[in-house]
């Protein structure tokens, strides 16, 4: 049986590498940090699903700048990070995979070539080689750190479009959260200390758009304080933009962990 700490999975068997990188398995926080739309990687196998780099690039295939945020946490929280190494345009691993556009064939205004008139058994194939694989090194690492009672809180990073179909979000971050509101309270409270800040709250998405999936499975099924955390991507598009959120977020993440 392998090491849920370990970032190695079955997705091997697919004719690619782990979908699933587990950083830090030994930190110490009770924080489990997991970033989904962490790459924008598309296995040989699907070539470039029909799209040029600019759209390979953009938005549509990941959230950029959100793994680096992800890892300045995980160094500053010392806390465990796991993310994703394929591309959402494959499958997106924070939807259900009975979802129809878990694997999308039009994301914002853009086709995918290469996801129309998908068969079942192709579906069922991504569903078990990358949806299976992640969550179950998760579920498997969340119940090892439940376990050895080193496990609060879970906390998902993304980043969102400044734009998105021509309409401008004026939110620098936004904090998603669903019934268990005192993760995300807590930590805005110490986001107002500044008051240069626009903080989006269930804002620009909320768990009504289907974007709590991740979270509802590794946090809220377990009892675990769970918070989804976007940041605007032109704002950590650079090294130093990713570290300025991360210093800004780490104390307020260690800060306001529930104790109960």
């Amino acid at each position: 049986m392998s090491d849920p700490s370990r970032g190695d999975n079955a997705g091997t068997s697919a004719g690619w590498g782990p979908v699933t990188r587990v950083e830090n398995p030994d930190g110490q926080s009770p924080i489990l940090l997991i970033c989904e739309h962490a790459s924008n990687a598309i296995p040989a196998r699907y070539g470039d699903l029909g799209l040029g780099l600019p759209e390979r690039e953009s938005h549509i295939a990941w959230d950029p700048g959100a793994l680096g945020v992800a890892r300045g946490l995980s160094r500053l929280l010392d806390a465990p990070l796991v993310h994703a190494t394929v591309s959402r345009l494959v499958l997106d691993l924070n939807r259900d995979p009975s979802a129809p556009d878990s694997i999308p064939t039009v994301s914002e205004r853009t086709t995918i070539p290469g996801n129309l008139d998908l068969d079942p058994a192709e579906r069922a194939f991504r569903a078990r080689e990358v949806y299976a694989a992640f969550h179950g090194k998760v579920d498997a690492f969340a119940e090892m750190r439940l376990a050895s009672g080193r496990l609060r809180a879970v906390v998902s990073v993304h980043s969102f479009t400044p734009i998105y179909r021509d309409v401008p979000r004026p939110w620098d971050i936004g904090l998603i959260f669903d019934a268990d509101a005192r993760y995300a309270r807590t930590v805005e409270m110490g986001l107002k200390r500044d008051a240069r800040l626009t903080i989006g709250m269930n804002e620009p998405y909320s768990p009504a758009d289907r974007v709590f999936h991740t979270l509802e499975r590794h946090a809220v099924r377990r009892g675990l304080a769970p918070l989804m955390i976007e940041i605007r991507n032109d704002l950590i598009r650079t090294e130093n933009g990713q570290s300025s959120w991360s210093n800004r977020l780490a104390p307020l993440l260690r800060d306001g962990v529930p104790t109960s």
